[in-house]
């Protein structure tokens, strides 16, 4: 994981600006692990997003955009505790939303951006309601060459699923930029100790309080269920993992 946070402001806002001549003003260009490249005239929330509809933005790793610091995780996804969790999650809402089809769910690498939270992130799952985005709080936004690249407003829940490189974000950068996004729910799970993780955090006045648990059972507000996680093992013996369901 590495984060970088500007501390010059920027003088060109042009997607494509020279990267072996920076304008004046702006940063250092930095290079990370010969991979992901962040341009020097990158620095606030604008120009991220139109570096992220560039031909210049990494298309491996993990970057955001976290309220004036540029945070980006160059590594692979872990297979067992974070790619089946994730995918565990995709089956639940196909079926949930199957058969009470009340919303959407958009899996990961899709922007995220929260103008008021001054974030842009790529969650690792988001879910809105229709009429949440009938209602303009949240709307796609038209790509600069085609289709849609970004979601802007705020979402009915996020979904974050730790690794190692990611506790500090999402346990503390991101629930404190969710919770100023007005993000109903935050989801956080962790599967890869002997004990799992799973939380709805809801979001209140002063902050996110966690939803109550009754028998491994955690109810979503928004979704108006109950939910748990289980641990299996596959016929190889590996760990895999599905998400349980009830009114």
């Amino acid at each position: 994981m590495s984060v970088l946070t500007p501390s010059l402001p920027s003088t060109s806002g042009v997607v494509g600006a020279p990267t072996t001549s920076a304008p004046t003003g702006c940063r250092a260009e930095v290079v990370i692990e010969d991979r992901i490249q962040i341009p020097g005239w990158v620095s606030t929330l604008r120009e991220y997003r139109d570096w992220a509809e560039s031909d210049q933005y990494p298309q491996s790793g993990w970057v955001s955009y976290l309220d004036g610091t540029i945070w980006v995780d160059p590594g692979m996804e872990e297979f067992l505790t974070h790619n089946r969790m994730r995918q565990a999650f995709g089956f639940m809402y196909g079926a949930l939303l199957t058969t009470h089809p009340v919303g959407c769910f958009v899996p990961d690498r899709m922007l995220l951006v929260n103008v008021a939270a001054n974030l842009s992130t790529e969650p690792d799952g988001l879910f809105y309601l229709w009429e949440t985005m009938r209602s303009g709080k949240l709307r796609l936004v038209p790509g600069k060459k085609t289709g849609y690249m970004q979601l802007e407003g705020t979402p009915d829940t996020v979904l974050e699923i730790l690794s190692d490189s990611s506790e500090k974000k999402d346990l503390v950068i991101l629930r404190d930029l969710y919770w100023k996004a007005q993000i109903p729910e935050y989801w956080i799970v962790d599967v890869r100790g002997p004990e799992i993780r799973f939380e709805i955090l809801r979001h209140q006045q002063e902050a996110y309080e966690p939803a109550p648990v009754e028998e491994g059972w955690t109810r979503s507000g928004v979704l108006q269920h109950a939910f748990r996680i289980e641990k299996v093992n596959d016929p190889l013996g590996y760990p895999n993992f599905i998400v349980h369901v009830k009114p």
